[in-house]
């Protein structure tokens, strides 16, 4: 392990104040969210950013040019749908922001404690070798951790045939 960036563990009373946090939002947030099922989100077409710019200039143009908005369209419906969407926006980059952070943390503390584990592995494997009391117990536990492939012997398959040197 050259470097190990992951030094510290985030004590239980910080992580259960941000579980907390995490599920006072979910509380406060939850009569204005959905839920759409995957066939839903599937058909759905999506508004990326440039979308959503699309979105907000033309909502401006609608409220700017009343003329030109068909009977059809609530711009009531439709200016709740654009703040909506500005809105949460920035809500969701937050969001977005805290979980690579957590994803970033996880995966480094993951990594490094997988190359500890790999070392302490490797290390039992050689005293396994050696017959130090308790190693090969230890590393019967660990070594299912990499199943040994199998190499296929077929018979029926004729052996390559070694080129010999062409003769002079």
């Amino acid at each position: 392990m050259k470097n190990n960036n992951h030094i510290q563990v985030i004590p239980n009373d910080v992580l259960a104040q941000a579980q907390t946090k995490i599920d006072e939002a979910m509380e406060i947030l939850a009569s204005y969210l959905m839920s759409l099922t995957p066939d839903e989100r599937r058909k759905m077409p999506k508004a990326g950013r440039k979308s959503i710019n699309f979105v907000e200039k033309s909502f401006e143009y609608a409220k700017q040019n009343p003329g030109l908005v068909p009977a059809f369209l609530d711009m009531e419906t439709f200016g709740i749908d654009v703040e909506g969407s500005r809105r949460l926006w920035t809500l969701i980059n937050s969001v977005r922001q805290l979980e690579q952070h957590l994803c970033d943390t996880e995966m480094s503390a993951g990594s490094e404690a997988y190359q500890a584990a790999l070392k302490f592995y490797s290390f039992v494997k050689m005293a396994a070798k050696q017959n130090l009391m308790g190693a090969k117990t230890v590393f019967q536990e660990l070594k299912v951790r990499f199943p040994r492939r199998k190499r296929k012997t077929d018979e029926s398959s004729p052996t390559p045939a070694v080129k010999e040197s062409p003769q002079p």
